[in-house]
């Protein structure tokens, strides 16, 4: 029976210092050698981790959190959000000094010249501070977005953007996704392409915008440095992305 594997980048695939340990990249190949098939499920966008592609040579990938989904360079679903309601929240974060990076596939810009909540964040993804292009929305794909704010003040835009879906995932950063979009949902859509059934899919993470997929996924690892929801939903905890998390759990799950 074919299987796949879907990973997580940050907190996954890569360790807290941004670097692919020997481990996973050496159990990657395994898995390809035992002719399974491998794939990203990322909330990144492709432009921020096509160095990491070439590298795996994984061409098939469920990124933005599950709105762009590409399978063997093909892009096969595409969910952006509503530009209506990106107008209405951009006019209202501005007025709370709240600021915005609109993403697309290739490139993002922030509605502000510089923020030091945007600077923070992003650098922990390895990414400088965007140009600033507040409307960058305007008669484009956005598949995400990011808010800049502290933990709590998202709150005030849960109710009133419905449409929207909120997932905090730095202390001073939230994903803004439309509603119902999720990994699993991309994942979905990426193995009904292949012709996989959800008990053949495999799925490793570590952090909040994973839980909808360790849910839904035949068997989901949640890594050891991952947020605790995420170990109590998965069906196994493996160790520490550092300490050969992907090949331990790999091992447990006799894939390689």
């Amino acid at each position: 029976m074919k299987k796949i594997v879907f990973f997580d980048i940050d907190g996954t695939l890569l360790d807290q210092q941004k670097s692919l340990p020997n481990s996973t990249k050496k159990a990657i190949q395994k898995l390809k050698e035992n002719g399974i098939f491998v794939a990203i499920a990322t909330g990144r966008a492709p432009f921020m981790f096509e160095h990491l592609r070439e590298e795996l040579e994984i061409d098939s990938f469920v990124s933005f959190n599950g709105q762009y989904v590409v399978f063997e360079n093909q892009v096969i679903y595409e969910n952006p959000l509503s530009e209506g309601g990106l107008e209405e929240l951009l006019s209202d974060t501005k007025n709370n000094n709240h600021p915005l990076v609109f993403m697309n596939e290739k490139t993002m810009k922030a509605s502000i010249s510089k923020h030091r909540f945007i600077q923070e964040s992003l650098a922990t993804l390895g990414f400088p501070h965007p140009n600033k292009d507040d409307q960058f929305y305007s008669k484009r794909k956005i598949y995400q977005t990011l808010l800049f704010c502290q933990e709590g003040d998202e709150q005030q835009y849960l109710t009133k953007y419905d449409h929207f879906h909120f997932i905090r995932w730095h202390p001073l950063a939230v994903d803004v996704l439309p509603k119902g979009g999720s990994k699993a949902e991309g994942i979905k859509k990426l193995i009904k392409e292949l012709g996989f059934a959800l008990q053949d899919v495999y799925a490793f993470g570590d952090g909040l915008n994973d839980l909808e997929m360790l849910k839904t996924v035949g068997i989901g690892v949640a890594m050891g440095n991952g947020v605790p929801q995420a170990k109590e939903l998965a069906d196994f905890v493996t160790s520490d992305v550092s300490e050969d998390g992907i090949w331990n759990g790999l091992k447990e799950l006799k894939l390689i």
